[in-house]
């Protein structure tokens, strides 16, 4: 209850002083008010200070670009108020009189010369030079958070870190930027508040000599006496705790976000070289043999300097003992960059990675439409229509990819290749003579297309032109590349993963399958066979009944596969039906009879046998079909007969790896329309 009650103060704090600075712009305040007011402004703008010099890290201190623009309008608030006293009663508290007299000793010529070396240090050199370090270091950390962000999902990919871990890290790099952008506009208050400084000082000044000697009935010189002094006071006070925030300010931009407290770091850093304090030692000891200059401040300085380069050296002695016991305590150092450890961490081949040109880290940023983002999508995808969980996708840069180019690798093998010019979009069409850019052929289904200027997007697509966005292609690249390879990606940890799905909502099939009929690998090795036909295996709940009846007879891979196909039926035809249509392209019967008669038993199943110049034969007729088809726009799958499926497939994978093979039965049974769009026949019979 306490706890909720001291939570509930300290938020009201802020909008309450907020409303209080407020009301100091408007209401009068007796002296001894402002007073208060004006301490609490200098101690608070020195433990702002102090705050800023011990933090370990500018992100720990995130809220002062708000606190410096509170703090600016609360001296401004007491610049108003003190000006309002010095003009109405000729007097301002004890404070700014105190300031007026003893601070400057009474001179005025003292302390205006003060007050403007405060305003030419704030001004001239702290504010201008925090503002251009802030200035900088939004804009380079802006640049910088593509680059850590693909770092951060580069090492949530490979398992360096967990999934909190890059959440966490995510926040700090967003925080971060903001922040610096925050200090951006921040240090523009400071710089306005010493403007604001300069122009209250001569108003006070003109203003309080003529209301003193009109309104008063003051003497010239006692006029100007007080309410020079008067403004002189006001000015120190307002600027005294104004320096000290620029201070603060430019502290802060300029830490490193590594580094511990300032003042540790300081005397770490400026005695780590024991030659340099020895010089600088011997330097100021040879400067106080000068006749005329002082000895004793030139000898005390140096014997202080060769105190700390001694205590340096025994610093340095201490760390390099501490090193080598360490290094002789098994365990007792950090492990090396040579050990077992680290060189299989480095050597650790990942099962799916995209590598990116320097260029193109643009691409992995923080939206819903980044790279990042999209390969997520893309493996959800995935997921749903093939039925295989993809790997993590580790995406890294390389310098050995040329500009522009991305390529993609599977267990460390590249499997495929592309370019993705900077400012560009890809237009498909055929109309795009009159745009300008590089022409190119489409990654995935080789349309031709050009690379033209993302400002000429909507004139492409005027034209008539598909643009695709540099992400998208990559994408679609991957996408085809991950479905070709589904197999590969396939792991036996995936496989048990997956029977264990089946067996929580179907046990009784997964303990008749595995491993009494079927090991583990063997499991693996059918649904890898049924994905390099590009066969979903989302229904394992069917697939695993097939196997538990088709294992009982034969293990053979070849059968297991055709008895999950089988299991499947319509599912195999329904992907390549279109408009409730299947376009097939079937074999002659008479050729059909003759291949069904050249089966032969093999290693690997059943072999089609024949004279490989009537192979060559064939083939091309397959290529010549599936050219006629393309030309009317269509797509179509290869039609045969059950036990001629495997064979002919394995051979027509030479000549038209896309080209599906689908059973008789299996196209019956999709529930599509049949429509036949070519026939293979026996070219040498046909010419006979």
């Amino acid at each position: 209850m306490t706890k909720s009650k001291n939570r509930n103060i300290a938020g009201l704090a802020v909008p309450a002083g907020v409303v209080g600075i407020v009301l100091l712009l408007v209401v009068p305040l007796p002296a001894p008010l402002l007073d208060m007011l004006i301490v609490f402004n200098i101690v608070g703008s020195l433990v702002i200070l102090l705050t800023s010099m011990y933090v370990k890290r500018p992100l720990d201190f995130s809220i002062f670009p708000s606190l410096l623009l509170i703090a600016t309008l609360f001296r401004l608030g007491l610049n108003v108020a003190s000006t309002r006293l010095v003009l109405r009663d000729g007097y301002a508290g004890e404070v700014i009189g105190a300031f007026g007299h003893f601070v400057v000793g009474g001179s005025l010529v003292i302390g205006l010369v003060i007050f403007l070396i405060l305003v030419v240090i704030q001004f001239v050199v702290i504010t201008n030079g925090a503002g251009r370090v802030a200035e900088v270091g939004a804009r380079f950390t802006l640049d910088a958070m593509p680059g850590k962000q693909m770092a951060i999902d580069a090492d949530l990919n490979s398992g360096l870190i967990d999934e909190d871990t890059a959440r966490r890290r995510r926040s700090d790099v967003a925080a971060e930027a903001d922040f610096y952008g925050a200090m951006d506009g921040g240090s523009k208050f400071v710089k306005g508040d010493a403007i604001a400084g300069i122009i209250i000082t001569v108003i006070n000044l003109v203003g309080g000599i003529i209301i003193g000697m009109v309104q008063m009935g003051m003497a010239p010189m006692e006029a100007v006496e007080r309410f020079s002094l008067l403004t002189i006071g006001d000015g120190l006070v307002t600027q005294i705790p104004a320096l000290l925030l620029s201070v603060s300010s430019g502290i802060i931009v300029t830490r490193s976000a590594t580094d511990p407290d300032l003042g540790s770091t300081a005397s770490t850093q400026l005695t780590q070289s024991r030659q340099a304090l020895q010089i600088a030692a011997a330097s100021a000891i040879a400067m106080s043999l000068i006749p005329g200059l002082p000895k004793l401040p030139f000898v005390l300085v140096g014997a202080l300097l060769l105190v700390a380069a001694q205590r340096s050296k025994a610093r340095t002695v201490a760390a390099e003992a501490e090193a080598a016991a360490a290094e002789s305590t098994p365990g007792g150092a950090a492990p090396s960059a040579d050990t077992p450890e680290a060189l299989i961490e480095q050597m650790r081949v990942h099962a799916l990675e995209i590598l990116l040109a320097p260029d193109l880290v643009d691409l992995v940023g923080g939206g819903d439409g980044d790279l990042l983002s999209r390969v997520r999508g893309l493996r959800r995808k995935i997921a749903f229509d093939l039925g295989v969980v993809v790997p993590p996708v580790r995406t890294r840069d390389s310098v050995d990819l040329p500009r522009g180019t991305y390529a993609v690798r599977i267990s460390g093998v590249e499997v495929g290749r592309g370019e993705l010019p900077g400012g560009r979009m890809l237009a498909l069409g055929d109309a795009l003579d009159a745009l300008p850019g590089q022409s190119v052929h489409e990654p995935v289904f080789g349309l031709a297309g050009k690379w033209v200027p993302a400002e000429l997007r909507h004139a492409a697509e005027m034209s008539g032109a598909t643009v695709v966005d540099r992400v998208s292609v990559l994408i679609t690249h991957l996408g085809s590349i991950i479905t070709k390879h589904a197999s590969r990606l396939l792991s036996r940890e995936d496989v048990r993963v997956l029977t264990e799905g089946v067996k929580a909502v179907n046990p009784s099939v997964v303990d008749e399958l595995v491993p009494g009929l079927l090991s583990l690998g063997e499991v693996q090795r059918v649904l890898q066979g049924l994905l390099d036909e590009q066969v979903p295996i989302r229904d394992l709940g069917r697939i695993y009944e097939a196997l538990s009846m088709r294992a009982k007879d034969s293990t053979h891979l070849g059968g297991l596969v055709e008895a999950s196909r089988a299991a499947l039926g319509p599912a195999l035809a329904a992907p390549y039906g279109v408009d409730g249509v299947l376009r097939v392209v079937i074999v002659d019967p008479m050729l059909e009879q003759q291949l069904v008669e050249s089966l032969r038993p093999a290693d690997g199943g059943m072999q089609i046998m024949m004279d490989p110049v009537r192979v060559d034969a064939m083939l091309g007729s397959v290529r010549a079909c599936v050219e006629t088809a393309e030309r009317l726009g269509v797509s179509a799958v290869l039609a045969c007969a059950p036990a001629l499926r495997a064979p002919l497939r394995s051979l027509v994978l030479l000549a038209t790896p896309d080209l599906p093979v689908l059973s008789y039965h299996e196209v019956t049974e999709s529930g599509l329309r049949i429509e036949t769009v070519g026939t293979v026949r026996d070219v040498q019979a046909v010419a006979a």
